[in-house]
């Protein structure tokens, strides 16, 4: 599958640049191109320097609102965020427009932290100018949730991210949910923290993009999940996982590969991945409430058998009754059992109703504290109205 990688502000952008690290990285190993555009929209120039792989001309790194901010972000009001963006959507049309390989495109992907100013704000109207400009390609959010500091320190965090969540589900094909605090490292530098959290966001994309686009004979499945199986799989909320588990690179010459437990192993290793797949999903969430479910299993040739597939098959099947489950297997990894799963149009998303209620809240107590404001500052010029002025 072959996506048109959209990020907005700062998040976004960072996110961007590391689909496109990963789109060289398919193609330095794998010869194939799984990002034919890449792109950084941000209302703060600085933002926009900060990234690394994403080229640095004026069509890949857009700059938007100048005139309202001079270059410097709009302070966490993604109102403003989506006016700037509605304001100078053509500069990322045209952007798109000039994409070398744009009709290989199977879809968009648009990337934004949820609580964030102009993000949150430019995210949901660029979905829905896309998909009004490109009504044959699906448009995708990628949104990241904040850190529960972040929640708890900052009122507008919260407004932010559900006026966001709210916007792109009523316009996006599908929304993947991002919880930044199931990745945080308490003990790494703030740096070195952001960097691991994008690429472990970035990392189960990798194999479920690279597998319908393999070129070679010996690394295309028996089942090969392609495109056409993801776009009929993500729709409405979803959430995405990743789980792995170490082969042994050297096999002894006298290892008789037809042993009983040596199958046994496979099998259980097997299980084992697609277990911390699930349990290190993106988004904490009740599977049962998944109506569509994929997984992909990527291993080496001779690691993958049909019992394996048939028992990934009924793991996911247990936990996820009423999905319908499509599958795939992709013979690239070499000293690793790999499983990719995604479970999408879920009825219920617990965190995302928690931001809702707790956003009218945030609502309510803001309205109250500027009417306080207020009064206390009629109060201040009732208090001064017989002084005289110099003006």
């Amino acid at each position: 599958m072959k996506l048109v990688v959209i990020g907005f502000g700062q998040c976004g952008g960072r996110m961007a640049d590391e689909f496109a690290r990963l789109n060289g990285r398919a193609r330095s190993y794998r010869g194939i191109e799984i990002i034919t555009g890449a792109y950084a929209v941000n209302t703060d120039a600085a933002d926009l320097s900060g990234l690394s792989t994403i080229r640095s001309d004026y069509k890949h790194r857009i700059l938007i609102g100048g005139r309202k901010t001079g270059g410097h972000g709009v302070g966490k009001i993604n109102e403003l965020g989506a006016e700037v963006a509605r304001e100078d959507s053509d500069k990322v049309i045209d952007a798109i427009r000039t994409t070398r390989h744009f009709a290989e495109s199977d879809a968009f992907m648009l990337i934004a932290g949820a609580a964030g100013g102009t993000g949150s704000g430019a995210l949901p109207v660029m979905t829905q100018l896309i998909k009004e400009r490109h009504a044959d390609k699906p448009v995708y959010n990628l949104i990241i949730l904040p850190f529960e500091h972040e929640e708890q320190t900052e009122e507008r965090t919260i407004y932010n991210s559900a006026t966001c969540l709210k916007s792109a589900s009523t316009v996006a094909d599908a929304v993947i949910v991002i919880d930044n605090q199931r990745y945080i490292k308490k003990d790494a530098s703030l740096r070195n923290n952001m960097a691991k959290i994008n690429a472990l966001i970035a990392e189960p994309f990798y194999n479920l993009l690279c597998a319908g686009e393999e070129k070679k004979r010996k690394h295309i499945g028996a089942k090969t999940l392609d495109a056409g199986d993801i776009m009929q799989t993500l729709v409405g909320w979803t959430v995405i996982g990743y789980g792995k588990s170490e082969l042994p690179l050297i096999r002894l010459p006298f290892e008789r590969r037809e042993n009983f437990r040596k199958k046994s192993t496979e099998t259980s290793m097997g299980v084992q991945a697609m277990d911390e797949a699930i349990s290190e999903l993106s988004l904490t969430c009740n599977p049962r409430d998944a109506n569509r479910a994929l997984y992909l299993l990527g291993a080496p040739a001779n690691e993958m058998n049909m019992e394996l597939v048939k028992e990934l098959g009924d793991y996911l099947r247990d936990i996820c009754p009423k999905a319908i489950i499509r599958n795939g297997d992709y013979p690239r990894e070499r000293g690793v059992l790999a499983v990719t799963v995604i479970l999408s149009e879920l009825d219920t998303v617990q965190k995302v109703t928690t931001l809702y209620s707790e956003s009218t809240t945030v609502i309510g107590e803001v309205q109250k504290k500027q009417q306080e404001i207020a009064c206390k500052l009629r109060d201040i010029e009732n208090a001064a109205k017989d002084i005289p002025s110099l003006l």
